[in-house]
């Protein structure tokens, strides 16, 4: 399809289905620009319904707190306190401290005085009014970040392992995250001009307005959908390359990086009420070199581009074209995009996950300490002081920061001698030690939810460490307490925290009760399945209860209790309950 064709998405002909009302957004927005200038001028405490939408593509969401809510008097219409959550896009979750200071300064000033760790390696302010939100942009790209792209029907934060290890393969499977991340980074000067230079001028860049091509990847409406990517080490999936639209698995020989099997596909959200919607995984497409990996990246980007569903944003991700389509469809039309064919998928395959917590050597001298953070929520209170232990060794070390897929944090290329001074900064602020956590808390993570995400039905973050306070409890009772697998929970449905393919899944289904989904695996590469519904909060343990039992008693060698699940299959768990 020509440029030409896809920047005139609002001329159809009676046979073309019926563009959805986003894209009609998009196609008038003079590339993401809409009437956010004018809105950002006025005084009013958030935007009109069509900005939101545009928004998303600048890092930001509006939001309003649920339990802030005003009665609206006689209107019987409560009243909302707007405000706007603002995520970074950090490829790979490398930073420096200087950057997460100036993160830590901003939701101390103008946010709700928390920072949240994402589950895609980046970070996010909550809280920050309207009237703040260009110095809120403006002081992160002061410190060399962005938001451009963070959210949006675009590519998002381009994930990688993150360890800091010497070697030949983690600098290049985070430098492809970072090529990717640029080149397919958004061409508009929208941003800029909204959130970077003087409002008050009121000049536009020429393409604001003009037929020139502006967009030569993803044209005037950007792709149906968003768009996520993340690469990964056959012993090391610690990015969960499976639940991505597009995934790159490293193919190693000889201690080198000599190309990546890539995977297309994947994604977990799901709309309950739409049965057409479904989790699904990444299908393996084909082996590329690493100088074909970003071209083939851009091809798999247009294929969804010109291809993918418009009509319904329920089924506008990649993972529905891929099932609808076939992978040899997918292949062929990626190929005649890049300009060649392709070779077929070596043998490699992601076989570990690793969260890289605890103290690790880097290979070099130095080591890296793996900061365990529950479900990435930065705070201080009168207990624990996240905030306060952060900046300490921010300022006494000045480590590189690198953010994990599981919400924490790595402090790297640290002395070894400095261990036990970075141990007393941790201790001495209330918070525990990695070393000190249980397994089945360390490998849990939770999405935002209740009160500000805007489709959450019910809690997540703050739910879930009360869900493993019980856990924990009965695994030590039962001696499973040494035993690897994941629990997820999201709030709602549409699974940002990956319950789809963790070994215990928990997904908000009505106010204070979840589908409770089990037999998925810590290495990302098997869903899992509904085995009991509407389960309320406080009987998520009991639930689970005879399955732990019986996993001990009947499980097979070194199973995990994932695997366990998988093998008996859904009936036989009922039975046992």
């Amino acid at each position: 399809m020509s440029e030409d064709t896809r920047e005139s998405a609002t001329s159809q002909t009676n046979n073309e289905p019926k563009l959805s009302a986003v894209e009609l957004i998009k196609d008038t927005s003079r590339y993401l620009r809409g009437s956010i200038r004018s809105e950002l001028l006025t005084d009013s405490t958030h935007f009109g319904k069509e900005d939101l939408q545009l928004l998303k593509f600048h890092g930001t969401y509006q939001q309003d707190d649920r339990e802030q809510r005003k009665s609206g008097g006689d209107s019987g219409k409560s009243e909302k306190e707007y405000s706007f959550m603002v995520r970074s896009r950090i490829p790979a979750g490398i930073m420096n401290a200087e950057q997460l200071l100036a993160h830590l300064d901003l939701c101390d000033t103008i946010g709700n005085t928390t920072l949240k760790i994402t589950t895609r390696q980046g970070l996010q302010l909550h809280g920050i009014l309207k009237q703040d939100l260009r110095e809120c942009m403006q002081k992160i790209n002061n410190c060399m970040l962005t938001t451009l792209a963070a959210c949006g029907d675009v590519n998002r934060n381009t994930m990688a392992c993150p360890a800091p290890y010497a070697d030949n393969l983690r600098p290049a499977v985070q430098k492809l995250a970072q090529d990717l991340s640029d080149h397919l980074s958004p061409q508009t000067k929208s941003y800029y001009e909204l959130w970077l230079k003087d409002l008050a001028s009121g000049e536009e860049t020429l393409q604001g307005g003009s037929d020139q091509i502006v967009e030569p990847i993803y044209g005037k409406t950007y792709l149906p959908r968003k768009f996520k990517t993340a690469i990964a080490l056959a012993d090391d999936n610690c990015t969960d390359v499976y639940t991505n639209c597009l995934g790159f698995i490293a193919v190693v020989r000889d201690g080198q990086v000599i190309g990546y099997n890539v995977v297309v596909g994947g994604g977990l959200g799901v709309t309950p009420s739409a049965k057409k919607t479904f989790p699904r995984l990444a299908t393996r497409m084909a082996f590329v070199t690493p100088e074909q990996a970003v071209g083939v990246a851009e091809a798999i980007v247009k294929v969804q581009r010109d291809h993918g569903y418009r009509d319904d944003r329920k089924r506008a991700r990649l993972k529905y074209l891929v099932h609808d389509r076939g992978i040899d469809w997918i292949r062929h039309q990626v190929e005649e995009v890049y300009g060649s064919k392709l070779k077929d998928c070596t043998a490699d395959d992601v076989v570990e996950h690793r969260d890289h917590m605890g103290w690790d050597d880097q290979g070099d001298g130095r080591c890296f300490y793996g900061f365990n953070v529950e479900n990435g929520r930065l705070y201080d209170d009168q207990n624990r002081a996240w905030k306060k232990a952060l900046r300490e060794i921010c300022e006494e070390f000045e480590p590189e920061i690198r953010l994990t897929a599981h919400q924490s944090i790595l402090f790297c290329n640290l002395d070894p001698k400095d261990k036990p001074k970075l141990e007393s900064i941790i201790k001495r602020r209330g918070l525990p030690l990695t070393e000190e956590i249980s397994n089945v808390r360390r490998w849990s993570i939770a999405c935002v939810a209740m009160p500000t995400c805007g489709l959450a039905i019910t809690e997540s973050e703050r739910a879930l460490p009360g869900v493993i306070d019980v856990m924990e409890k009965k695994l030590l009772e039962l001696g499973l307490d040494k035993e690897l697998f994941t629990v997820r929970m999201t709030g709602c449905p549409n699974g940002c925290a990956r319950p789809y393919n963790a070994d215990i899944g928990l997904v908000g289904k009505a106010k204070g009760k979840y589908t409770l989904y089990v037999g998925g695996t810590r290495l990302g590469t098997r869903l899992a399945f509904i085995y009991k519904d509407l389960v309320p909060l406080e009987s998520i343990t009991e639930t689970l209860l005879p399955l732990f039992e019986s996993f001990k008693s009947q499980r097979e060698g070194k199973e995990s209790f994932g695997d366990y699940c998988a093998r008996l299959g859904l009936e036989k768990l009922l039975a046992i309950a």
